[in-house]
């Protein structure tokens, strides 16, 4: 599909996570198959910009392009501010977060708790899209709550002010990660505007993308939670879609490789003392529902070196080919154990 004057490669995205999706994370899932990425939620308030974290979150450096950066804030001139500080240092696309549930983000009259001042949203996306010259798109939820479900008036709003493309989470604020994610309101909002939609909330496997691709009739998924510790998710999703086909499981020795891959980009990009300390939760969901994974996230955390820890990982997965060439499962395992 495409964005701006950019051709993305397929229609399976990476959804921007606060504390996951960092450049090593987006890189991987880009090279394994994600056809956009998203970075981290960087803050518009001007005093921030210069901070460690900030600083981080805004780094594309030997990225993939193109180049999107998410920007938070309540305030339309600081948006369009932090729009042209990031469009001058190789931001390629700006994507505005009116979907974060997070109490600290909505106390400050962010992220999702915008959605509940229409004019403001409307003088926010004016803002931004006046002050830069490259697609500025919209990442937000159905309403503020289930009684307050306002995704239409809010994407027409977003059209007329010429933002590029929306991404809608199918989930009200109040319903934050929890219960199921209703496709309904998406698939209301594809049909009312002329932009690209992506669906977005409890995409988890090819089948569930295939089927939520018919139901909306949105032009991209984006992929979130699903992607933590299963980056291949993106090649598996888009050849399903492509082919009808599954792939298998990725082999143990390829995931081990990815792993060292990952670790040794994030330490770079961290410096070890955090980096140590800071991938222990990627750590744990690349493990998550494989032979002998609660002893060993034990272990892990009481390491505190980055030799120690990729020594470990490999170990680790070595130990997984006692099941087979290819990663197995809980499930796959009592399968096979029958």
């Amino acid at each position: 599909m495409q964005l701006g004057s950019y051709q993305l490669r397929n229609n399976v995205f990476v959804a921007p996570m606060a504390g996951v999706t960092d450049r090593p994370f987006r890189q991987l899932c880009k090279e394994l198959g994600a056809g956009y990425a998203v970075s981290e939620m960087a803050a518009s308030n001007p005093r921030l910009w210069a901070t460690e974290k900030s600083t981080r979150r805004i780094n594309h450096e030997g990225e993939m392009e193109p180049k999107a950066v998410q920007i938070a804030g309540a305030e339309p001139q600081m948006l369009a501010e932090a729009a042209r500080f990031n469009v001058d240092r190789g931001a390629q696309i700006i994507d505005i977060n009116m979907g974060c549930p997070v109490k600290k983000v909505c106390n400050k009259w962010c992220g999702s708790a915008l959605l509940q001042d229409e004019i403001l949203v409307a003088s926010i996306l004016e803002a931004v899209v006046a002050a830069v010259d490259v697609p500025v798109t919209l990442k937000f939820r159905t309403g503020w709550d289930r009684a307050h479900k306002n995704a239409l008036t809010i994407a027409r709003i977003a059209e007329q002010s010429g933002i590029a493309m929306l991404t809608l989470h199918g989930r009200t604020r109040a319903d934050g990660y929890s219960g199921l994610a209703e496709y309904d309101t998406i698939a209301a909002v594809k049909a009312a505007v002329s932009i690209p939609v992506v669906a977005n909330g409890d995409i988890d496997s090819p089948h569930k993308a295939k089927a939520v691709l018919e139901k909306t009739g949105a032009d991209a998924v984006m992929i979130g939670r699903a992607a933590q510790g299963r980056p291949w998710i993106f090649r598996e999703i888009d050849y399903f879609l492509r082919t009808g086909q599954l792939l298998p499981a990725p082999e143990v020795n390829e995931v081990r490789a990815l792993m060292a891959q990952h670790l040794q980009a994030h330490y770079s990009f961290y410096g070890t003392y955090l980096g140590v300390r800071t991938a222990r939760k990627h750590i744990a969901w690349y493990v998550q529902g494989l032979e002998g994974e609660k002893i060993f996230r034990q272990h892990m955390n009481t390491l505190e070196n980055c030799e120690q820890q990729l020594q470990a990982v490999d170990v680790f997965f070595e130990s997984q080919l006692a099941w087979g060439e290819r990663l197995q499962y809980a499930p796959a395992r009592e399968k096979l154990a029958a």
